[in-house]
């Protein structure tokens, strides 16, 4: 294969008079983009028209779905010699295997870095195709989407049927209303939006990403806390499947300027499944998150939510008191109510009245008694709270600390009688104690009610079926014996680790779920003291913390990567503010 550059070719093949050339490297220039995209984006030539120019001028075989070359082989375990993340990062998709040599279908088969990258990382010879961008993306997302194929198959279906719903411009202010309900309601939308919940719900995807822009659609799975693409809708079929999400939530379909949020409810396979809807306005048009809540999916048991046994005792021991205050710290989306509502569940008994307040109820708990907050008729936490105190409480769930108010009633609660359980955002546990002193809480206050504070994180866990044996680095190593805390210290030459591999139960993953990984600090008498007259030093709190016999989250995680649950590349990434 010749070694010419793009604007070479394009000139040398006639697809560019000069002074087309030179503007469309200008654009190229100001807009940070590639010469092929600026050229398209011009309208001086096709993709299609440049890759048949760089295929005539190279010597490279032209590959699309129309000359049914764009088509992988699908029984020679292309995914696991070429990884779906290489493949979007360079846009390029394995076709085919002979011998010592792969075929691969590119974009820019005249970049011989990525060329010489893949064949140091496969091993083959490679045999260069060049092909479309627009097409190998869809291709990409095709072969290394889920097994499902759900979607896959519904949007064959609107293939076939190309042109049946007409694009608009998100900018256009002149919607005709009865035009965008006919078409979200028409059976062809109906199936492509029943399609990605079903596919979404069946691979435990926890929130839907659904985005527009310039020239594509967006479908985004977040699984186990990473985000995948899946075959997207077509650019013309995104408003009719904004608008039918729209329907479905009980939004207005004609508002596209301001956020909307909703819910709906659907029943799959005799499970209720809610499902949150955000919608916020974007420069391209509406982006949909759609975060999926399946009580069935979730098991309230406090010996599988990944607790050790002595954090276990711990916060059994905290919630069992008759009264004063336990916070969970840890980011969004790490899995802290979950965990309340299992110790909620754990503990609860007839015998005792048990409130909670919540932004939102993520799920309806039998025997418990949840309020949802409403902000725009007055019913906030605080609000609620004071309510709550009426009502004969033992135990009270509040859903998230946020402001002052809220830290000095549920102070309060917690001094008058009552078990308070609550969350902050914060990174650690011990950060808990700065953050409601800054609120305005005094030290001696809190000292005197605070049973235990509390950290958590979630990391994957291995699919069981496909994980395998490996080693790791002496560094790496030695830092988990030594961080594990373990008493008495394993012996390393008895020590088995793993890593991930992918397989078809997995979604070619290699994980498969999310267990918690936890920092549980009782307050015992020492550390209530130095939270009387060390509130703002952390290093002194987690110190006399530590003398007491309570380790921190890296610890918990390295007693995982030890049982062979999950990797240590995962605690690593997720703990690493340590």
């Amino acid at each position: 294969m010749q070694r010419m550059k793009l604007d070479e070719i394009l000139l040398q093949g006639k697809v560019l008079s000069p002074e087309q050339l030179a503007k469309a490297q200008k654009h190229a220039e100001n807009t940070n983009s590639r010469l092929g995209e600026s050229v398209v984006k011009l309208g001086f030539a096709t993709e299609e028209a440049i890759a048949q120019a760089v295929s005539k001028m190279l010597g490279v075989p032209f590959a699309s779905r129309e000359n049914r070359i764009l088509a992988p082989e699908k029984d020679q375990n292309l995914q696991n010699i070429i990884e779906e993340r290489f493949a979007r990062e360079n846009i390029l998709i394995p076709l085919f295997q002979e011998e010592n040599s792969l075929a691969v279908a590119l974009a820019e088969p005249e970049n011989v870095m990525v060329l010489d990258n893949l064949k140091l990382m496969t091993g083959f010879e490679i045999q260069p195709f060049i092909a479309t961008k627009s097409q190998i993306i869809k291709i990409i997302d095709e072969f290394y989407g889920s097994s499902g194929g759900l979607i896959d198959k519904v949007m064959q279906q609107e293939d076939k049927a190309a042109g049946a719903i007409e694009e608009r411009d998100a900018s256009d202010a002149r919607l005709d209303l009865d035009k965008m309900v006919a078409e979200a309601k028409g059976e062809q939308v109906i199936t492509l939006v029943n399609a990605i919940l079903k596919q979404a719900i069946s691979e435990r995807c926890s929130d839907i990403h659904l985005e527009r822009y310039d020239e594509r659609v967006m479908l985004r799975f977040r699984i186990h806390g990473v985000l995948y693409e899946r075959t997207p809708p077509t650019v013309g079929a995104f408003a009719a499947v904004v608008s039918r999400i729209k329907i479905l939530t009980k939004l207005d379909i004609a508002e596209r300027r301001l956020p909307q949020d909703g819910s709906f409810s659907l029943k799959v396979q005799n499970r209720n499944i809610d499902i949150r809807v955000s919608i916020c306005p974007t420069v391209f048009g509406e982006k949909v998150v759609m975060r999926i809540l399946d009580k069935g999916a979730v098991e309230l048991n406090i010996d599988k939510i990944g607790f050790e046994p002595r954090q276990k005792e711990d916060f059994l021991k905290a919630a069992e008191s008759p009264h004063g205050l336990i916070f969970l710290t840890g980011p969004t989306g790490s899995g802290k109510t979950t965990t309340l509502y299992t110790v909620l569940n754990t503990i609860k008994t007839p015998e005792m009245n048990f409130m909670t307040i919540e932004d939102p109820v993520e799920f309806k708990l039998e025997g418990i008694n949840q309020v949802q907050v409403r902000s725009g008729i007055g019913l906030t936490f605080a609000a609620a709270l004071r309510s709550f105190l009426r009502q004969d409480p033992d135990v009270i769930l509040v859903g998230e600390v946020r402001d002052q108010e809220t830290a000095t009633t549920c102070l309060r609660a917690a001094l008058t009688g009552h078990l308070v359980l609550s969350t902050l955002h914060t990174n650690s546990a011990i950060e808990a104690v700065v953050r409601l002193v800054d609120m305005g809480i005094e030290p001696f206050m809190l000292s005197s009610c605070l049973r235990m504070i509390a950290a958590q994180r979630l990391v994957r866990t291995l699919c069981p079926a496909c994980k395998q044996p490996t080693q790791l680095d002496p560094v790496t190593l030695q830092m988990c014996i030594k961080e594990s805390e373990l008493d008495p210290a394993p012996d390393p030459s008895k020590l088995v680790f793993y890593k991930p591999r992918g397989c078809d139960k997995c979604a070619k993953t290699g994980y498969a779920g999310r267990v918690a990984i936890y920092e549980v600090y009782y307050v015992t008498q020492r550390l209530r003291d130095a939270i009387y007259k060390k509130s703002g030093d952390m290093a002194a709190m987690r110190a006399i913390a530590a003398e007491d016999g309570m380790w921190g989250l890296r610890a918990s995680g390295w007693r995982k990567v030890l049982a062979g649950v999950t990797t240590a590349e995962e605690v690593l990434s997720i703990t690493v503010g340590e």
